[in-house]
């Protein structure tokens, strides 16, 4: 388990449901704080944001190694420069949203892209930092956000086992003792087919770490799969409407499903329950009404069972149902009034 400003983390909590702002703000602080808004209306847990500048990311250049690849559904032939630039969030918006979030109940913190981010977050205190995918490689970065002591979130998208095992190592050797690791499939948008969430108890077991899934699929159904499989943490992007467009918004939850992922998630958990079989305490009143062998009508002494003084109905009581096969033809033994549980006893 671990805890993040207070809220535990694990597999005896409810799932931990991050709402991830990134790009869907548009450009407006207006609309970024309108979000902010909705998520907390919506029951989320916490708020993310990015924490970059275009020029800590990647440098103004269009050649083909820096731009998106002309197929991909959403950004093809953007270069990168352009592409951090419109889904940015500025750093003097941090605070702002920070206090919103605050001030709703929300956890609130962010992707430290480069040093210089880390520095900011630390002077807005922030209470953790989460690692994105494609940096899980840069293992300075991934030291330098552990060494502040605060709980560290690692996505995977993309990463071999290799590169996980180090990232893993670098943040334990930095002082982390509150590590989250989360599955992640790194295309925007990724099909559920290539969710592998089968995968999340061998992830659980490589790094020994609480669990979770930052997803980029359509809908809400791949996060309550992975719930069953042992995430703990759930990560969605939101946006107040896929219509308006933007950056992430096709891969998005609206609030309306960011609020059905928060509920239905915390049921998917509750439902696990525990590795039991047999009744159920709720169920007691229900063994009352199993089917079992009872006098339908009313008969005397020396009558014989037949299908039509003795039948197996509800409740429970008489003798059970396969009995049937052994009391037919017998003799009641004394007169039994219709509505009494069969027994040995009166044949």
């Amino acid at each position: 388990m671990i805890s993040i400003a207070g809220r535990p983390i694990g597999p005896g909590h409810p799932p931990f449901v991050v709402a991830e702002l990134s790009g869907n703000h548009n450009g407006s602080l207006e609309r970024a704080l309108a979000i902010v808004d909705a998520v907390a209306a919506a029951g989320a847990h916490a708020l993310k944001l990015q924490t970059y500048r275009p020029d800590t990311l990647t440098v103004d250049a269009g050649g083909p190694a820096f731009r998106v690849g002309d197929g991909h559904a959403l950004w093809g032939g953007e270069t990168l420069y352009r592409l951090f630039e419109r889904a940015h969030t500025p750093w003097e918006w941090h605070e702002p949203l920070f206090e919103r979030a605050r001030s709703h109940g929300l956890i609130a913190f962010s992707s430290p892209f480069d040093p210089t981010a880390v520095e900011l977050l630390e002077k807005l205190d922030v209470p953790a930092y989460k690692i994105a995918s494609s940096e899980i490689v840069d293992l300075p970065l991934i030291r330098l956000a552990a060494g502040t002591g605060k709980p560290l979130i690692i996505s995977t998208g993309m990463a071999s086992t290799g590169e996980i095992h180090a990232a893993v190592a670098a943040a334990r050797e930095a002082g982390c003792t509150q590590l989250a690791v989360l599955a992640c499939t790194a295309s925007y948008p990724a099909a559920p087919a290539e969710s592998n969430l089968r995968a999340l108890p061998l992830l659980a077991a490589l790094t020994g770490e609480v669990v979770g899934v930052s997803d980029h699929t359509p809908g809400i159904g791949v996060p309550l799969a992975a719930v069953a499989l042992g995430a703990c943490l759930i990560e969605k992007h939101v946006t107040a409407s896929r219509a308006d467009g933007g950056v992430d918004a096709a891969f998005s939850l609206e609030p309306g499903e960011l609020a059905a992922l928060v509920t239905e998630s915390e049921r998917a958990w509750e439902a696990l329950g525990s590795a039991v079989i047999g009744p159920r305490a709720s169920e007691r009143e229900g063994l009352r009404f199993r089917r079992s062998l009872y006098v339908v009508r009313d008969v005397r002494a020396g009558e014989p069972v037949s299908a039509e003084n003795v039948r197996s109905i509800r409740p429970a009581g008489g003798l059970p149902p396969d009995a049937a096969r052994d009391v037919m033809g017998r003799r009641f033994v004394r007169d039994v009034p219709m509505g009494t549980p069969l027994s040995w006893d009166l044949i």
